[in-house]
C-alpha cells in the first residue's frame, strides 16, 4: 500500500456519517512528505522541528502553542512521548508519532476532538506494529 493511500482510504475516511478530517499528512521525522492531502498547510521545518522536540521534551510546546503552516494551535492534553493534541476554536490537530514518522490530522466541526484522535491514533498504532 502507497503512503498516499493511508491518507486517502484511511486518515480521510468519513466517521459517523460525513464527519472526516479537513486535511492529514505522513511525515518523516525530518519533515519530510510521504503523503498529504492538496489542502494541507504549508509547514516550516522549524514548526516540525517543535513538534519532534516536543515527543522528546513533553510540554515543551504548551508555553507557545503548537504552530502548523502559520496556525496556532493551543496544546492540549495528550500522551507524552507518542501524541500531541492542538485546539483552534471549533477544530484542532492531532500527531501521532511512530518509529519513523509523524501522522497529522486536522479537523473541524462538525468532527469532534475524539474523532480525530481516534482515525489518527487508529493508523499509528498500526504503523507501530508493523514496524514503522
Amino acid at each position: 500500500m502507497s503512503w498516499q493511500t493511508y491518507i486517502d482510504d484511511q486518515l480521510m475516511c468519513e466517521i459517523e456519517g460525513n464527519n472526516k478530517l479537513t486535511s492529514a499528512a505522513i511525515l518523516g521525522h525530518d519533515g519530510s512528505v510521504w503523503a498529504q492531502t492538496p489542502n494541507f498547510p504549508k509547514f516550516t521545518p522549524e514548526e516540525i522541528m517543535a513538534i519532534m522536540k516536543d515527543f522528546d521534551e513533553p510540554g515543551s510546546l504548551a508555553p507557545t502553542g503548537l504552530h502548523l503552516g502559520g496556525t496556532k494551535y493551543m496544546v492540549i492534553q495528550g500522551e507524552p512521548g507518542a501524541v500531541v493534541r492542538g485546539k483552534k476554536g471549533q477544530g484542532g490537530v492531532t500527531v501521532k508519532k511512530t518509529t519513523q514518522c509523524l501522522l497529522f490530522g486536522i479537523y473541524d466541526e462538525p468532527m469532534t476532538p475524539g474523532q480525530c484522535n481516534m482515525v489518527v491514533e487508529r493508523l499509528g498504532d498500526y504503523l507501530v506494529d508493523q514496524g514503522y
